[in-house]
């Protein structure tokens, strides 16, 4: 990390010289300042020029890292002029965001991890799920937070396992047994589309953001019944597709199906150097999805 040995850090520690300080960096000290209570809730954050002469960095990359604390709710009131606020409620942000965190939602807790995992100079996101809507919405911060001139990467690589289109899926289907099941094709549907959507945002980013942007797809025969999100090699974040029995109007015909709600599974977090439960299920996550995407798996098509 890039700070001037003339200077202390606000908690009084000298710290050493390192080059390139990026967001993520500033932000991982200021988040260890947090939690350990250095920085107290509801105290005023030093002003941004304060931090950035103590990091040895400029101003904007002091802001990208506010603003990455304040996704993950550790502070409030992020912006251009005055101070930010340490959160009030940080044992409900330590619960949402630290090592052990509480279970979420995919859809709750998904969103934040990404944007954070976007202030990387070299993001690396692997995914394993059924369709990929729930990394498509939650990658929109990110996104919006690299248009917004507030997050700069150099190079972004994402790969993704979908299942295949022509296997025997244990779910979405219908209950009864058919050939012709529309619960198989009205999922496809939703692969394809969500899985070029996602592909069309990030590599827009090329030419809108000269950022050096690669997306692979690859196809697993077999339905998988978790979901594994992997964010820079540092964390794992992991969810069980929880299955129901329920009836839908599919094609105006009235149907039972086994689905799951994939934006609701309960999404557990590991952390890298968190302990050594922690980094091992890191580690043998990345292990696994390697293993998956260079052997059984196959180039996948996003047609229908």
């Amino acid at each position: 990390m890039v700070v001037d040995p003339k200077h202390a850090s606000v908690n009084g520690r000298k710290r050493s010289q390192r080059p390139h300080t990026s967001p993520r960096e500033v932000a991982d000290e200021l988040r260890a300042r947090i939690r350990s209570g250095t920085l107290r809730a509801g105290q005023r954050m030093p002003t941004q020029a304060r931090l950035a002469d103590e990091f040895g960095v400029e101003r904007g990359v002091v802001r990208q890292a506010l603003h990455l604390l304040q996704t993950e709710h550790l502070l409030t009131n992020v912006s251009k002029g005055s101070p930010a606020t340490v959160a009030p409620d940080l044992g409900l942000s330590r619960a949402l965001t630290g090592p052990g965190a509480a279970p979420q939602p995919t859809m709750v807790g998904l969103g934040p991890r990404i944007a954070t995992a976007f202030a990387a100079p070299h993001v690396e996101i692997d995914a394993l799920c059924l369709t990929s809507v729930s990394l498509n919405l939650a990658i929109g911060e990110g996104l919006r937070q690299i248009h917004a001139g507030r997050l700069n990467p150099a190079k972004i690589d994402v790969r993704v396992l979908l299942p295949g289109r022509d296997i025997d899926l244990a779910f979405p289907v219908s209950v009864e047994d058919r050939d012709d099941d529309p619960v198989h094709e009205r999922w496809l549907a939703q692969r394809n589309a969500q899985g070029q959507v996602l592909r069309h945002n990030l590599l827009a980013l090329r030419s809108t953001h000269g950022i050096d942007v690669h997306v692979s797809f690859r196809a697993l025969p077999f339905t998988p019944p978790v979901k594994l999100y992997l964010l820079n090699g540092m964390e794992a974040l992991f969810a069980y597709y929880t299955l129901t029995r329920r009836k839908e109007e599919i094609d105006h015909e009235h149907l039972e199906l086994y689905d799951s709600e994939g934006t609701q599974s309960m999404l557990f977090a590991f952390e890298q150097g968190a302990g050594l439960r922690d980094t091992t299920f890191v580690e043998q996550s990345h292990l696994w999805f390697n293993a998956l995407w260079e052997t059984i798996s196959s180039e996948l098509a996003l047609t229908g």
